[in-house]
């Protein structure tokens, strides 16, 4: 195997390594890390919750009671390290004091203070630096992280559990459960991995859902936000709690809970808008859960990035689709990509990328 082969293996596992992050590092990016020599793994690491270690410190850490293990190495990183102190040192000097002998970097950091300069500084100090390997994989892991530092929004995931027939209840207004408790589990992993969960507040008054995650052995939320221009969430919503939000006309608080004013766009909240509240906030990845309303409005703003579907064999007909109003005419429909497809107990778990227009 050559070493360009070697490289690609590597960093796909620096890949897979920072899922492990999703959700969980407070506005920094996702980024996944693997130590590597003599072609064996020696330590892997990912971004910590804030002002704890980023992917790299965290990988050496690993390694630090084997003096000199890391020399000679080569270190896979998924995001350009880090050279400017934060809530943390930078990474880049963790990684001269180890002694890596080789870093590769699978994308630059658009960050105005690291934007190269973690790269400069690493060859300055005699390592070698290689850039760009999976580049295109590394740069859609961190999507969200990248759109806020270029433009202030997140990137943004639809998910609906549905019939065969596209409906996410039944004409009768039963929504529990069309899926099995496989696909459910499924839907609270893909929920542990967003910073954000949002809803509109039909979906509140409807089901006043938890919006939590509930898988074993996971811990944190993510932050529960709601759409409500004229504030008709109940104060005695459950999802309503210090880690909760409610986007309105008007700001002011709701039964302990922040609620943030959002200006108008047509007939609602402006998406955009809301959007780069959310992306002040530090929330890199935004989990929209409907209903069919705030679907739609999210995919006119031309803002979705993946829809996540959980099908069932069931056909309800005569209920409400995942997608509310007027049909969209066939030139002027939003266009997804499959991408990924599992079976989740007696459901389909289909992942779609949206198209290039």
């Amino acid at each position: 195997m050559d070493a360009s082969v070697d490289d690609d293996v590597w960093m796909e596992r620096a890949l897979v390594v920072s899922r492990r992050a999703l959700g969980r590092t407070g506005g920094n990016p996702a980024v996944g890390t693997v130590l590597v020599r003599d072609g064996q793994l020696l330590a892997e690491g990912w971004t910590q919750p804030p002002g704890q270690d980023h992917a790299e410190p965290h990988a050496l850490r690993k390694v630090q009671d084997l003096p000199g293990a890391a020399r000679e190495a080569t270190l896979y990183v998924t995001l350009e390290p880090c050279c400017h102190h934060g809530r943390t040192p930078p990474c880049t000097d963790a990684l001269v004091r180890a002694g890596v002998s080789r870093v590769v970097v699978g994308t630059v950091d658009p960050f105005p203070l690291v934007s190269g300069r973690g790269i400069l500084l690493l060859r300055e100090a005699g390592i070698a630096v290689d850039v760009g390997v999976r580049e295109a994989a590394c740069r859609r892991a961190n999507l969200g992280f990248l759109r806020c530092v270029a433009g202030g929004l997140p990137e943004v995931t639809l998910k609906a559990a549905v019939s065969l027939d596209g409906r996410i209840a039944s004409a009768a207004g039963e929504s529990k459960w069309i899926t099995g408790p496989e696909a459910r589990l499924a839907g609270h992993r893909l929920r542990a991995e967003h910073d954000a969960i949002l809803v509109g507040v039909g979906t509140v008054l409807a089901d006043d859902p938890e919006l939590t995650v509930r898988v074993p052995g996971v811990q944190g939320e993510p932050l529960r936000v709601v759409l409500d221009s004229n504030l008709r969430t109940p104060p005695n919503a459950k999802l309503l709690g210090e880690r909760a939000l409610v986007l309105s006309e008007r700001a002011g608080e709701l039964a302990g809970t922040e609620v943030v004013a959002v200006e108008r766009d047509g007939s609602g909240l402006s998406v955009t808008a809301a959007l780069r509240v959310l992306a002040a906030r530090g929330v890199r990845r935004v989990l929209v859960e409907g209903g069919g309303a705030v679907h739609r409005s999210f995919l006119e703003a031309g803002v979705v990035d993946r829809l996540e579907l959980f099908m069932n064999g069931r056909v309800l007909a005569g209920g409400p689709g995942f997608v509310a109003g007027p049909g969209f005419s066939l030139s002027g429909a939003p266009g997804f990509v499959l991408d990924r497809v599992s079976r989740e107990g007696a459901d389909l778990w289909m992942g779609w990328e949206s198209a290039p227009r």
